[in-house]
Protein backbone atom coordinates (compact mmCIF):
# COMPACT_ATOMS: atom_id res chain seq x y z
CA UNK A 1 0.00 0.00 0.00
CA UNK A 2 1.42 3.36 -1.01
CA UNK A 3 1.77 6.25 1.40
CA UNK A 4 -1.15 8.65 1.09
CA UNK A 5 0.99 11.76 1.42
CA UNK A 6 4.01 13.02 -0.48
CA UNK A 7 7.55 12.22 0.71
CA UNK A 8 8.09 15.92 1.45
CA UNK A 9 4.98 16.09 3.64
CA UNK A 10 5.93 12.84 5.38
CA UNK A 11 9.40 14.26 6.09
CA UNK A 12 7.84 17.44 7.48
CA UNK A 13 5.47 15.42 9.70
CA UNK A 14 8.30 13.30 11.04
CA UNK A 15 10.46 16.36 11.73
CA UNK A 16 7.76 17.64 14.10
CA UNK A 17 7.98 14.63 16.42
CA UNK A 18 9.66 15.75 19.62
CA UNK A 19 12.21 13.77 21.58
CA UNK A 20 11.87 15.83 24.76
CA UNK A 21 9.27 18.02 26.43
CA UNK A 22 6.52 15.80 25.06
CA UNK A 23 3.00 15.96 26.50
CA UNK A 24 3.44 12.67 28.41
CA UNK A 25 6.78 13.85 29.83
CA UNK A 26 5.30 17.18 30.94
CA UNK A 27 2.36 15.36 32.56
CA UNK A 28 4.77 13.20 34.58
CA UNK A 29 6.84 16.22 35.61
CA UNK A 30 3.71 18.10 36.70
CA UNK A 31 2.40 15.17 38.75
CA UNK A 32 5.75 14.70 40.50
CA UNK A 33 6.14 18.40 41.21
CA UNK A 34 2.57 18.68 42.58
CA UNK A 35 3.41 15.87 45.00
CA UNK A 36 6.57 17.52 46.28
CA UNK A 37 9.21 15.61 44.32
CA UNK A 38 12.13 17.52 42.89
CA UNK A 39 14.02 16.28 39.88
CA UNK A 40 16.37 17.32 37.13
CA UNK A 41 15.48 17.33 33.47
CA UNK A 42 18.51 18.58 31.58
CA UNK A 43 21.08 18.80 34.36
CA UNK A 44 24.70 17.67 34.11
CA UNK A 45 23.81 14.39 35.83
CA UNK A 46 21.21 13.57 33.17
CA UNK A 47 23.79 14.04 30.43
CA UNK A 48 26.37 11.80 32.13
CA UNK A 49 23.99 8.89 32.60
CA UNK A 50 23.48 6.36 29.81
CA UNK A 51 20.24 6.52 27.85
CA UNK A 52 19.45 10.21 28.29
CA UNK A 53 16.96 9.79 31.17
CA UNK A 54 13.86 11.95 30.96
CA UNK A 55 13.87 12.66 34.70
CA UNK A 56 16.41 12.08 37.45
CA UNK A 57 15.50 12.22 41.12
CA UNK A 58 18.99 12.32 42.67
CA UNK A 59 17.69 12.29 46.26
CA UNK A 60 15.98 8.94 45.65
CA UNK A 61 18.61 7.66 43.22
CA UNK A 62 15.75 7.09 40.80
CA UNK A 63 15.53 7.54 37.06
CA UNK A 64 12.26 7.86 35.18
CA UNK A 65 11.93 7.12 31.50
CA UNK A 66 8.75 8.32 29.80
CA UNK A 67 8.38 6.06 26.78
CA UNK A 68 6.14 6.58 23.78
CA UNK A 69 4.27 3.32 23.18
CA UNK A 70 4.87 3.37 19.43
CA UNK A 71 8.57 4.29 19.43
CA UNK A 72 9.54 1.83 22.16
CA UNK A 73 7.25 -1.03 21.08
CA UNK A 74 4.98 -1.32 24.13
CA UNK A 75 3.60 -4.86 23.97
CA UNK A 76 -0.17 -5.40 23.91
CA UNK A 77 -0.84 -1.69 23.51
CA UNK A 78 -3.18 -0.27 20.88
CA UNK A 79 -0.91 2.76 20.36
CA UNK A 80 2.00 0.48 19.48
CA UNK A 81 0.85 -0.87 16.13
CA UNK A 82 3.38 -1.36 13.36
CA UNK A 83 2.48 0.68 10.25
CA UNK A 84 1.25 -1.29 7.24
CA UNK A 85 3.84 0.28 4.92
CA UNK A 86 7.57 -0.45 5.27
CA UNK A 87 6.73 -3.02 7.94
CA UNK A 88 10.18 -4.61 7.99
CA UNK A 89 11.89 -1.24 8.37
CA UNK A 90 9.62 -0.24 11.28
CA UNK A 91 10.08 -3.60 13.02
CA UNK A 92 13.85 -3.16 12.74
CA UNK A 93 13.71 0.45 13.97
CA UNK A 94 11.53 -0.33 16.98
CA UNK A 95 13.50 -3.51 17.72
CA UNK A 96 16.73 -1.49 17.87
CA UNK A 97 15.06 0.96 20.27
CA UNK A 98 13.99 -1.95 22.49
CA UNK A 99 17.48 -3.48 22.41
CA UNK A 100 19.02 -0.14 23.36
CA UNK A 101 16.48 0.27 26.19
CA UNK A 102 17.49 -3.13 27.61
CA UNK A 103 21.20 -2.27 27.51
CA UNK A 104 20.62 1.13 29.15
CA UNK A 105 18.44 -0.42 31.84
CA UNK A 106 21.04 -3.09 32.61
CA UNK A 107 23.83 -0.50 32.79
CA UNK A 108 21.86 1.77 35.11
CA UNK A 109 20.95 -1.12 37.40
CA UNK A 110 24.65 -2.03 37.59
CA UNK A 111 25.28 1.60 38.60
CA UNK A 112 22.77 1.06 41.46
CA UNK A 113 20.00 3.32 40.13
CA UNK A 114 16.28 2.63 40.60
CA UNK A 115 14.49 2.76 37.27
CA UNK A 116 10.85 3.50 36.55
CA UNK A 117 9.42 3.34 33.05
CA UNK A 118 6.17 5.17 32.42
CA UNK A 119 4.34 4.38 29.20
CA UNK A 120 2.37 6.93 27.22
CA UNK A 121 -0.82 4.84 27.50
CA UNK A 122 -0.51 4.69 31.31
CA UNK A 123 -0.53 8.47 31.45
CA UNK A 124 -3.66 8.61 29.31
CA UNK A 125 -5.38 6.05 31.57
CA UNK A 126 -4.39 7.76 34.83
CA UNK A 127 -3.67 11.47 34.29
CA UNK A 128 -3.04 11.97 38.04
CA UNK A 129 -0.32 9.28 37.90
CA UNK A 130 -1.17 7.89 41.35
CA UNK A 131 0.73 4.69 40.64
CA UNK A 132 3.89 6.60 39.68
CA UNK A 133 3.77 8.63 42.88
CA UNK A 134 3.34 5.43 44.93
CA UNK A 135 6.32 3.84 43.17
CA UNK A 136 8.55 6.85 43.83
CA UNK A 137 7.40 6.94 47.46
CA UNK A 138 8.31 3.25 47.84
CA UNK A 139 11.78 3.98 46.45
CA UNK A 140 12.22 6.81 48.97
CA UNK A 141 11.38 4.52 51.90
CA UNK A 142 13.72 1.71 50.86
Amino acid sequence: MADKISPQRRSWNMSRIRSSNTKPEIAVRSALHRNGFRFTVNGPLNKKLPGKPDLVLPRYRTIIFVHGCFWHGHENCKISRIPKTRTDWWKSKIGKNQDRDKIVRKTLLEMDWNILTIWECEIKEDPTLKELILQVNQKSVS
